[in-house]
This record gives structure tokens, sequence and C-alpha cells, in this order.
């Protein structure tokens, strides 16, 4: 990889990431149950507490991601991408084979399997893209985060508008989708993502990588408003349908203009780059001795941007271990668990949420999670990284406003006030978002990128334990309490009833979530002025150079 030209390189990166927005598009199935639990349910005869039973199962896949944060450690980027592809394949394979009824229903205790399986092969996918991403671009993992995890978000409604769209809503031919799209697309990560050295950053590289961010912004932002739009349209034709999802895959696939205009303008500079080198070299042996004095004031910045750096990358040498004895590490944690926990609730909920409520279609809100989820994620990731290169603004300053905002959410929620359920769509999702993007670098910031996947999957083992807790206890148990059975076994529950106690409970546990992250920014407000003060100091060493 060092024999490479810098042209090359630049456009391998650049390559890399809008592999890696494809992989994300696909990878956020963990969060399409509701889609086709219903249909679950009916065809097992299930109640809500085994139904959300199941759904813990999925996302107890992730707590298994503890072995794909390891395995990041030791094998390539393709390795850790195919294990995904091929795990995925299987557990919603067999999904699909139950619900299109071409087996008979599996004994529930291999469902738990095959939907464990399904939500840890999205777990391997994060962690090859989200490390080697984050690696590649190390001075922008706000937008980085952002973008990616965005594009998580925005993959249910993906999904979901394209079987709507193509397959009427079918859940059999959604879970088709779930189990063959995402082990293509990986295919083509596994020859075009990979880890790039990482070159000499300069003010100049900054604000191009700036500026490609803001096109990969634009790009998603423009997905998310047509998929909205798309999804407000009353019974849309076949026609309409067929000409959406193409213009979808269009949108998709526009990024790959980033790299190939990277690929030519770093190419035609490469060309001048010798008589450059030769014009710098006699330059330096005429320095006169004013320019000494500003070589001394540049070689004094650097120094200070090294130590600097050396202070807040001392990340770097944290072990799991010790990582796991510091107190920041357990606040971020509880805090975050208290925010996707309950987030998690509402998405695997959603199904039997819209029912109680007297919607019969629920496509609409998980749609409305996804895409608001997307603008969460996406916002939040650059608008972070603004102000702590401006104002050293902690990180974790955003997630606090998240929590509380979450919180309001919930109360709509509970009160089931007309239109509740649309609002309360939109602020979980936008607020989910939030917490996902901004605990990814916050992590990196806080304890470094040497075992940067094996932390990354302990903070993501919030998930399961949050899904379970909120949704398969509280949720389950509340649920059941104030349904009614059915015939053939099985239960139901309609009216506001049915959830206020459980929205009122996670309210409050936003609220606790809060409170902790108000604590997290005050304790690491010394690092993020670290952070801020290294970013400074480069600059303004690129500009004596």
């Amino acid at each position: 990889m060092g024999t490479e030209f810098p042209h090359v390189s630049t456009a391998t990166k650049w390559l890399g990431f809008v592999t890696a927005v494809w992989i994300q598009a696909i990878s956020g199935n963990n969060y399409t149950f509701p889609n086709y639990s219903d249909a679950l349910k009916s065809l097992m005869h299930l109640t809500q507490i085994q139904l959300n039973s199941l759904s813990v199962a999925k996302d107890i896949g992730k707590a298994f991601g503890i072995l794909a944060g390891l395995a990041s450690d030791r094998f390539p980027t393709w390795a850790i991408l195919l294990i995904g592809s091929v795990e995925g394949i299987i557990g919603y394979g067999f999904q699909w084979l139950v619900v299109s009824q071409r087996i008979q229903p599996l004994p529930y205790w291999q469902m738990c399997i095959f939907l464990c399986m399904g939500g840890n092969s999205s777990s391997w996918m994060n962690t090859a893209v989200i490390v080697t991403c984050i690696r590649n671009f190390r001075r922008n993992r706000g937008p980085v985060s952002g973008i990616l995890k965005g594009y998580v978000g925005l993959s249910t409604a993906i999904f979901t508008d394209l079987c709507s769209a193509l397959f009427a809503n079918d859940p059999a031919s959604f879970l088709l989708m779930l189990s063959l799209v995402p082990f293509v697309v990986c295919l083509a990560g596994i020859f075009l993502l990979r880890e790039v050295p990482p070159a000499n950053s300069t003010e100049i590289q900054d604000k191009e990588e700036s500026r490609y961010f803001g096109l990969f912004n634009a790009a998603a932002a423009a997905v998310a408003v047509y998929l909205l739009a798309f999804g407000f349209v009353p019974n849309p034709s076949t026609l309409l349908s067929r000409v959406f999802a193409v213009v979808l895959l269009l949108l998709l696939v526009a990024p790959l203009g980033i790299p190939v205009y990277s690929y030519f303008k770093a190419r035609g500079s490469d060309r001048f780059k010798p008589a450059l080198d030769m014009e710098g070299r006699v330059n330096e042996a005429l320095l006169p001795s004013h320019d000494r004095g500003k070589e001394t004031e540049a070689e004094r910045v650097k120094e200070s941007a090294q130590d600097t750096e050396a202070a807040v990358m001392i990340g770097e040498e944290h072990t799991i271990v010790e990582a796991l004895k510091t107190v920041d590490f357990w606040i971020l944690s509880v805090s975050m668990l208290c925010g996707v926990g309950t987030g998690l609730s509402v998405i695997n909920n959603m199904g039997q949420m819209g029912l109680a409520l007297g919607y019969s279609d629920v496509s609409i809100f998980v749609s409305l999670i996804s895409i608001w989820g997307f603008f969460g994620r996406i916002i939040s990731g650059s608008v972070s990284e603004y102000f702590i290169k401006k104002g050293a603004t902690p990180r974790p300053l955003w997630n606090a406003a998240s929590q509380i905002l979450m919180a309001v959410g919930y109360i709509l929620l509970a009160m089931a006030v007309p239109g509740s359920l649309y609002i309360g769509s939109v602020v979980v999702g936008l607020c989910y978002g939030v917490r996902v993007a901004i605990t990814v670098p916050t992590a990196s910031e806080l304890f470094g990128l040497k075992y940067y996947g094996l932390m990354y999957n302990i903070l993501i083992l919030n998930l399961p334990l949050g899904s379970f807790l909120f949704s398969g206890l509280l949720a389950g148990i509340l649920y059941d309490m104030e349904a009614t059975p059915t015939a053939g076994g099985g239960n139901t529950c309609v009216g506001a009833h049915c959830y206020r106690l459980v929205f009122i409970i996670m309210a409050a546990s936003c609220i606790v979530g809060f409170f902790l992250d108000i604590l997290l920014s005050i304790r690491t407000t010394k690092v993020y002025d670290k952070i801020s003060l290294s970013k400074k100091n480069q600059y303004i060493l690129d500009d004596i150079k």
C-alpha cells in the first residue's frame, strides 16, 4: 500500500467510503422487525411477550458483536464483511422460508436462533465499516459517524419503501430482500473497502475533506427527502412505483462521482509535484535569517501541537480493561442505555403501537422513524464536529439535548392526542439518531482507536440489553396485562391505555440519561479543550509553512 501514488491512495479512500455508505444503507435490517412482526405473530400464534422475546433475540445478536470487535483487530476488512453477509443470508433466509410458508413454522427456540443470526450479521457489517472509515478519516470523526450512521437510519425506509413499491408490502418478499440484498452489496465491499495509511494532514486537505463530506450530506439528504415524499403518496400506480425504485437506485449510486473527481484532481496535482519539490529544496537552501526565525516558530507550534495531540490521543493506550475501569465509560454506557434502549422499544413495538391506536398500516411510522433518525445522525455528526473546532463544546452535551427531547416525545405518546404517533415517531427517530451518531466518535476520542473495534461493540451491548429491559420486559409485560386473549392463542389490545405506562417509564429513564450526559460533558471539558486546541495548532502550523 505504501508504494501507491497519492492520487491512487486518495481515490481508494473515497471509493471505500462510498462503498461503506452502500453497506450502511442496507445494514439497518435489524430495525425492520415491525414490517413482518405481525405476520410472525399470527402465523406462530404468539402472545406479545413471546413476540417481544423474538425481537430481543434479534437484538441479542448484537451482543455477539464483541466477536466482530475482536476479529476487527486481527483480520482484514473483507473477512469481517464476508462473515456478516453469509450470516445474514442464513438468518433472514430461514425467516423468509417460514413467513412465505415454504416450510412449516420452526420451533420457537430455533426461530430465536435465526433472528439472533440476522441481528448479529449487521454487527459484523457495521464494525467493518465504522472502524475502517474512522481510521481513514481520523480528523473528521463526527461527519464520518454522522453520514454512515445516517445511512443506517435510512436503510429501514429504503427497504420499506422498496417493498411497498415493488411487492405491495408483502412480508415474505420483504424478508427475501433482507437476505439477498445485503449479501450482494457486501460482496462489492469485500473488493473496495480497506484501511488506507494516514497521509500528512494539511489545512487544504482538511478543507477538501469537509467539502466532500458536505456533498455526501447533500446526497444523503436528497435520498431522505425522496423517501419521505414517496411515503405520503396514496396508492401509487405500478409504473410510478417502478420509476421510484429506479430513481432511488440512481440517488444511491450518485456519490460515486466524488472518488472519480478526487482521483483526477489528485492525479493532475501529482504531475507538478517534482518541479515544486525541486523549487522547494532550492528555496530552503536560500532561506534568509528572518525566515529562519519563522521556521523556528513553526517548530515551536509543531511541538505544541504534538504535545496536545499526545494528550488528547492518550486514549489509544487504553486497553479494554483500562477503559472499563474508568468512570467516564460507565457514564457513557448507562446514558446510552437510557436513550437507545427506550428507542428500540418503540421501534420493535411500532406494529402493535399502531394497531392499538387504530392504524392498520404502520409502514409510514416505520419510515418516519427511519428518515428522521437519519437527520438526527447526519446533522449531529457535522454540527458537533463544528462546535468542537470553534468552541471546544463536548460532544456528550448533544446527547443530553436529545435525551430531554426524547422524554417530551414519550409524554406526547402517553397522552395519545390526535397525531401523537406521527409526532412521536419523528421525535424518537431524531433523538435516537443523535444518540447513536454522537456516541461513536465520543468513544474514540475518550478511549482511542487502537482497540476501537472491540470498544465499539462493547458499547453496542446496550442495544440488546435495552431491548430486553424496555421491550422484552417492560413493554411486553405491561401490554399483556392490558390485552385480551384471542381465539387460537395470542392476544391483542386496542386503545391508548395499552402503552401509556410504558411511555411514562421510558420518559423518566430519558431524564436520568439527561443528567448523566450533563455530568459526562462536565467531566470531559478539558479533553475537548485539548482536541480543539490541537486542531487550531495544526491550522496555524499549516499557515506558517
